[in-house]
């Protein structure tokens, strides 16, 4: 079975501060959280991708010269990954919150339908 990881908009905020609070530098760390806590594949793809940026940005930041339009497309892409990073902490990586009734009564539990009586109703010819 998979783990759940919950987090309240509180959390994601702080997450999403980091990230834009260190320029892009640090946008792995949420999603490496995530990965090690959780443990789907899905989550070290997310992980491993923005070390991919990580590692194609960071030299790109000292080859370009700031004067050319090379240099205006990278301040793009670094904005465009910011933006996919803080969209995926606010609303994709992390698991929604249970209601605490649903969460006491357990994963799959809920209100169990009426069962009718058997008995002589609908038996045939009413005996």
């Amino acid at each position: 079975m998979d783990k759940r990881l919950e987090a309240g908009w509180f959390q994601r905020i702080v997450w999403s501060v980091l990230v834009w609070g260190s320029l892009g530098l640090l946008v792995w760390v949420p999603f490496l959280y995530v990965a090690i806590r959780r443990g789907r594949g899905s989550d070290w793809g997310a992980f491993a991708a923005f070390v991919l940026y990580e590692c194609a940005v960071m030299p790109g930041l000292f080859v370009v010269p700031d004067d050319s339009d090379a240099a205006a497309v990278l301040g793009i892409v670094i904005i465009l990954c910011l933006l996919a990073a803080t969209g995926m902490l606010f609303f994709a990586v992390f698991d929604r919150r249970m209601p605490q009734a649903a969460a006491a009564a357990g994963y799959g539990a809920g209100p169990s339908s009426p069962t009718v009586p058997q008995g002589t109703y609908g038996y045939p010819y009413g005996r």
